[in-house]
């Protein structure tokens, strides 16, 4: 009938197998849209398993380049942190050698006459106590280099301080030259052995003038009149330096001699440079037994360091 709609026709493929040696010939009938839909996913899979092939390579090379990364840093920063330890460890020699530095300096300090510095930084100060504690740190780049920062900086207040030291005892040799131009009358020499717990000058913070030097030792240690002169006093101080002995040299010069176990010369003797004239003991204002040695020049007392030679 005419105008009457007439069906699609489905386009096909025919797929022949033909078989070697005769055989019988099959025919596959393949519609058009199954081929497009079968190649399609054909290509589809091919290119999901090159892709998927692709992904495990790469990320099996990937892998194995972090680990190598990780591997290398892992190195790189053992071997930072070997290094950091033995700056540390280097920090630490230097400070107990500053320590060692600062015990000679203050020993010079007294020894030149000169007051120690009060600006000492903390670990600085001498104590008779060793308590420790606090919480461990371990040393990174920040904690280190404040360290030696901080050992810098006591560089450079030690040698500004060992400048003065020089300086005072340049002065000292001027004035050592001077002495031996006199004869044994003036002091040169020390009165006892020791050491010095107590310099000239201020002392205790600024609350107290020290008109001599303290020379520390055991009970009964001999103390010598330091130049030729005449006894002018021995006995018993009430004013502090309980058993005491003074001598005068002559020219304006007087040395005392305070704070003795024992006197074993009178007054108006005769004494020589290196003679006995008492015993070390803590009489008088004394917290130990030591020596109180002063040498006067015209009544006022000047600093002892500069005769002790």
């Amino acid at each position: 009938m005419d105008g009457q709609i007439k069906p699609k026709e489905r386009k096909e493929y025919t797929i022949k197998i033909i078989p070697h040696q005769g055989e019988t010939v099959h025919s596959v009938r393949v519609p058009q849209n199954l081929l497009k839909y079968g190649l399609a996913s054909l290509c589809a899979g091919a290119v999901l398993f090159v892709g998927a092939v692709s992904f495990a390579t790469y990320s099996v090379f990937t892998s194995h380049d972090d680990a190598m990364r990780i591997e290398e840093l892992t190195k790189v920063n053992n071997m930072q942190q070997q290094q950091l330890t033995q700056l540390a460890k280097k920090a630490s020699s230097l400070q107990d050698e500053m320590n060692e530095v600062r015990e000679i300096e203050q020993e010079l300090q007294m020894i030149s006459g000169l007051v120690p510095a009060d600006d000492m930084m903390p670990g600085e100060m001498e104590t008779n106590f060793d308590g420790q504690g606090g919480p461990w740190v371990e040393p990174d780049v920040r904690n280190v280099n404040k360290a030696l920062d901080n050992l810098h900086q006591r560089l450079e207040r030690t040698r500004s301080r060992m400048d003065d030291i020089h300086e005072a005892i340049k002065e000292q040799q001027k004035l050592g030259a001077y002495h031996t131009s006199y004869s044994t009358e003036i002091p040169s020499i020390w009165p006892t052995s020791g050491e010095v717990s107590s310099p000239y000058g201020m002392r205790w913070g600024g609350s107290d003038f020290h008109p001599g030097i303290d020379i520390a030792n055991d009970y009964g240690t001999p103390i010598v009149a330091t130049a030729d002169g005449v006894v002018t006093f021995a006995g018993y101080n009430a004013g502090g330096y309980g058993n005491m002995v003074d001598i005068d040299h002559g020219n304006g010069i007087m040395t005392r001699y305070g704070h003795a176990e024992e006197v074993v010369v009178s007054s108006g003797q005769v004494v020589r440079r290196g003679q006995i004239i008492a015993f070390m003991g803590s009489t008088g204002f004394s917290t130990g037994p030591h020596c109180h040695y002063e040498v006067r020049l015209n009544g006022e007392a000047v600093n002892p360091a500069n005769y002790l030679w």
